[in-house]
């Protein structure tokens, strides 16, 4: 018989660089979970994408245990680094931050296609460029 899940929560947290405090700790104390348990099987997963944000959804279980599915980073947070840009544009129509190439957003387009709500890759990619045209991030060569 399959557990009865009690509750989700989605939070974005650094991967492999979590720490008990907010918003982490907070989210999880009030539902009872074992926050270290989480932080230490969290950082194990995720070891390898080295502070970058990634969104996390947590299953908590009846009887206190968990389970989690790591998501792909935020297509902004992938378009920043790409661009190596701090932070996007307040103005994108006028002032532009950035500028990727379209190999780049092909290739954000593929890491981010199983979370995206896109049939193919043509359709995730225009996603992308979406994103980042209300970064102020301009595509070209």
């Amino acid at each position: 018989m399959a557990k009865e899940i009690l509750t989700k929560i989605k939070l974005q947290a650094p991967g492999g660089k979590a720490t008990p405090a907010p918003p982490i700790g907070p989210a999880l104390g009030q539902h009872g979970v074992n926050i270290g348990q989480f932080v230490s099987q969290f950082n194990d997963r995720t070891r390898d994408l080295n502070g970058m944000t990634v969104p996390v959804v947590i299953n908590v279980y009846a009887d206190k245990s968990f389970s989690f599915e790591v998501k792909s980073p935020p297509a902004a947070v992938l378009l920043k680094q790409a661009a190596d840009v701090a932070k996007g544009s307040g103005v994108p129509n006028r002032e532009k931050v950035g500028k990727v190439t379209p190999a780049q957003v092909r290739k954000i387009a593929e890491t981010k296609f199983k979370d995206l709500n896109a049939y193919d890759l043509e359709q995730a990619d225009k996603i992308i460029r979406g994103t980042a045209r209300s970064m102020g991030i301009d595509i070209g060569e």
